[in-house]
């Protein structure tokens, strides 16, 4: 079957994605609401796209059903697409496929997002405690003790973790942001003892992936995300966590410890320090001391 014209687009969009490296979750999303975009206005080509244009997509998002949850879509899905359009505008631009962009100088309302408590240091040592395999402690070091984004443990290979250096390379971070982790001799030991458990296993399927599920392949995130909420049954700890609380525990317990804001920002990879502030719970007092160390 041939590829239509969204497709054809879409398609040369996400290889550019690949070459600037992009995460795997990003290259998956972004040209699919692109595709959206580009099936709503099926009778223009993107040289043709005004500001109007995009306007009126924006206002059909605020209308349509949401199919899986009932309701309309969230604010912040919609700011997915939004942002879909801005990378892919951004690119077209600079690839000399249009003269001008037309998102360029729209202005969109931000979703509030729901914010999310850091668990306590007691907190965090309980799910430490009620961690009973290696695998589930390794877990809790790469989102914790490691601060990573989930997209960030489903893609971690075993040349990312060096034992004896005691780094952890993230090579697909959010935005195409690499960087690289100091662990600790205690993470280093932990990481490094479930990997010479799981590698002795026999059950071994993916030698590539650093985390493997149960049967020998690459875990995926809904299973961190079940794993974590068994560690928390265990633990009895009864308020709402995801795997990305655990990143702004991190964060905050940083924080609480005299690191510079500075130091937390480079750590998590974020570009600004107002990204990093969003994921901290510091007084003014606190925050004021941060900034003038």
């Amino acid at each position: 079957m041939a590829l239509t014209y969204g497709d054809k687009i879409t398609q040369n969009f996400k290889e550019h994605l690949t070459q600037l490296g992009y995460g795997k979750g990003n290259r998956y999303m972004l040209p699919r609401l692109v595709r959206a975009f580009l099936s709503y206005h099926n009778t223009k080509t993107f040289e043709a796209i005004t500001r109007q244009d995009i306007q009126s997509f924006y206002d059909y998002l605020q209308i349509i059903p949401n199919k899986l949850y009932g309701g309309g879509l969230s604010e912040v899905y919609i700011y997915h697409h939004i942002y879909a359009l801005k990378v892919f505008f951004g690119y077209l631009e600079a690839t000399g496929q249009i003269k001008y962009n037309p998102i360029s100088a729209m202005k969109f309302k931000k979703p509030e997002y729901n914010k999310r408590q850091p668990l306590t240091q007691e907190e965090i040592t309980l799910l430490f405690d009620n961690a009973l395999t290696l695998r589930e402690t390794a877990m809790l070091h790469l989102f914790y003790s490691c601060g990573l984004r989930r997209s960030e443990a489903e893609s971690l290979n075993i040349r990312d973790v060096h034992f004896k250096n005691r780094l952890l390379y993230v090579r697909e971070g959010k935005g195409a942001k690499r960087r690289v982790i100091p662990i600790t001799e205690r993470v280093s030991k932990d990481l490094e003892s479930y990997y010479i458990y799981e590698r002795t296993s026999g059950k071994v399927k993916d030698d590539e992936s650093f985390i493997l599920n149960q049967v020998g392949n690459r875990q995926s995130g809904d299973c961190y995300n079940k794993e974590l909420k068994t560690i928390l049954k265990r633990a009895e700890i009864t308020k709402q966590v995801t795997l990305h609380h655990l990143r702004h525990s991190i964060a905050t317990h940083l924080l609480e410890n005299g690191l510079s804001i500075e130091y937390v920002r480079d750590f998590l990879g974020h570009s600004y320090l107002e990204a990093t502030q969003i994921y901290t719970k510091v007084n003014k007092y606190q925050l004021k001391r941060l900034w003038n160390h």
